[in-house]
């Protein structure tokens, strides 16, 4: 009479089964992904050549809040670029020194409903004035 539930069971184990292996196949892809294709691994410790300022360092031109960061738009003697750090209280001409943890490119922000061409997320940034 309940013949038609063995092989329902079976199928259904199977469906288990096979979920399972996908969610750690997921996984394992994540972790083992090859993360600097998508963002490059920014270094800290070389130098500009003109005024000394280490590339990890930048004077404040603008900063932007959102929930939890603080972006921070920096100069220095090679360039002007964007970073996004945990907030952090700064004012346009502050010195800043952070540490670099990854480049994105085309990142868009929906909480400032605006896109950078490039953005360094930075573990922590201090002003260093």
């Amino acid at each position: 009479m309940y013949d038609f539930v063995l092989p329902i069971l079976s199928i259904l184990e199977t469906i288990l089964r096979i979920s399972h292996l996908t969610v750690a196949f997921s996984i394992g892809l994540i972790l083992l992904s090859p993360l600097h294709v998508l963002a490059e691994k920014a270094g800290t410790n070389t130098a500009s050549a003109a005024a000394g300022m280490p590339s990890n360092e930048g004077k404040v031109i603008s900063t932007l809040d959102a929930p939890g960061y603080t972006y921070m738009e920096l100069a220095n003697t090679e360039k002007r670029f964007w970073i996004a750090a945990p907030t952090t209280r700064v004012k346009v001409g502050d010195r800043v020194r952070f540490e670099q943890s990854l480049v994105m490119k085309n990142f868009n922000s929906k909480t400032l409903n605006r896109s950078f061409d490039q953005i360094i997320f930075v573990n922590s940034a201090t002003i260093v004035n």
